[in-house]
């Protein structure tokens, strides 16, 4: 049974109100609220266990690396990676992205090769890829997507060429909460010979994950959109491919022997992580995803697509809405418009009702491009959003449009 006042329990900050009104926070997407259990596991290990890992015999730095490697050994559990060898922790999705865009780009595209990625991606999974293009001189080309949000995939598996040295796409839209067929994408890429690296943030908080079923070559997260710190991520490598790329950044870690004259670098996943960790954060993120394991993905899964739809429903009986995105497979997210209120006085007067959404272009601007319009109101759920907050989000919206 989904025990919603229970887990709603674990979230001290959903108790607080906003302009004298209880808080209804619909900005998941940005980022989630934290579990007690999260904030109590980063007190305790400042207080009881700091040190920096990996470099000291002492007691305190051996029991700090023993939780630092152990969140490694969860992270993989949680994603079904077949090796810790094939987790790098990082600062986030956009530095997962990085990282694999820098390190790729050095060692396998020359000027003329080509990246796939989707008219609906971040930002954080084009600009990096524009600046290896600047670099470079390698070219973008890009999925089209139906006026629902569903990908062309006929158009997709027109664009590989024997240029295409590999593709980027996101796993669920923040906008459009499109669930992207990635098994099949990546069947399509590498019938081709292609690798596949998937933005894995808006995925990995609201369903399970797995990189054998998926097959991707890379996957990418951050800790703070699934209950977790924030400034902690993970890039997932397939070890054949990681051991193929050149370091990130350079410094204390990544090294076996300096002299010099040469540098010898670590084996992996350390190649990939100058410097010291948030080794309290890594420990977090394992207590977050420990914590989402105890309700189950599956419970939480079916608990947001109940939630999404309902909302889906309430939300179409507004006279005057708009909602962008009505994929078939869509997410935990509502980005939407109302007759002709701009998007942030929208988002302004809700706030003031005590309803955080999101307002803007959600760092999706070629996708606002092609849905003609500059932003929208973004509503998205997680595991302790109920349905009586739908209700009140859409008498909020009713009570906006009404001054308008």
């Amino acid at each position: 049974m989904y025990d919603i006042d229970k887990i709603r329990a674990d979230f001290p900050i959903l108790e607080r109100t906003v302009y004298n009104r209880p808080l209804v926070y619909l900005d998941n997407g940005a980022t989630t609220q934290k579990p007690r259990c999260v904030v109590e596991a980063m007190t305790e290990e400042y207080y009881s266990v700091n040190a920096n890992v990996h470099r000291g015999v002492h007691f305190l730095s051996q029991k700090a690396t023993e939780l630092h490697e152990a969140s490694r050994e969860t992270v993989r559990s949680f994603i079904n990676a077949r090796s810790i060898n094939e987790i790098v922790f990082t600062r986030g999705t956009t530095e997962s992205i990085n990282l694999l865009a820098s390190c790729f780009g050095d060692a396998f595209m020359n000027e003329g090769d080509e990246v796939i990625v989707s008219v609906m991606e971040h930002h954080s999974n084009i600009v990096p890829w524009q600046l290896l293009a600047e670099r470079k001189g390698i070219k973008l080309r890009v999925i089209p997507m139906t006026d629902s949000g569903t990908l062309m995939l006929d158009e997709y598996e027109k664009l590989f060429n024997e240029r295409t040295r590999i593709v980027s796409v996101a796993h669920v839209s923040n906008v459009l909460g499109t669930v992207n067929p990635i098994k099949e994408m990546v069947r399509v890429a590498h019938a081709h010979g292609v690798p596949v690296l998937v933005d894995g943030a808006q995925s990995t908080p609201h369903f399970a994950v797995d990189m054998q079923l998926l097959d991707c070559d890379f996957f990418a997260f951050s800790a703070h959109k699934i209950y977790g710190p924030t400034g902690v991520g993970v890039l997932y490598g397939k070890e054949e491919w990681l051991d193929k790329l050149p370091p990130y950044q350079g410094g204390g870690e990544m090294i076996k022997n300096v002299s010099f004259e040469k540098t010898t670098f670590n084996e992996l996943p350390y190649k990939f992580e100058a410097g010291t960790p948030d080794y309290i954060g890594t420990h977090a993120l394992a207590v977050a995803l420990d914590y989402v394991n105890k309700i189950g993905m599956d419970q939480i899964y079916s608990h947001e697509r109940e939630l999404t739809s309902y909302a889906m429903q309430q939300m179409q009986q507004i006279d005057g809405m708009r909602i962008f995105g009505t994929a078939t497979d869509k997410d935990a997210v509502i980005s939407f418009l109302v007759g002709n209120i701009h998007h942030l006085d929208m988002g302004t007067l809700l706030d003031r009702l005590g309803i955080a959404v999101r307002t803007g272009h959600h760092c999706a601007e070629p996708l606002m491009n092609r849905l003609g319009i500059e932003g929208t109101v973004r509503a998205s759920f997680a595991l302790y959003n109920t349905k009586e907050e739908v209700d009140t989000l859409v008498a909020g919206i009713k009570r906006v449009a009404s001054m308008f």
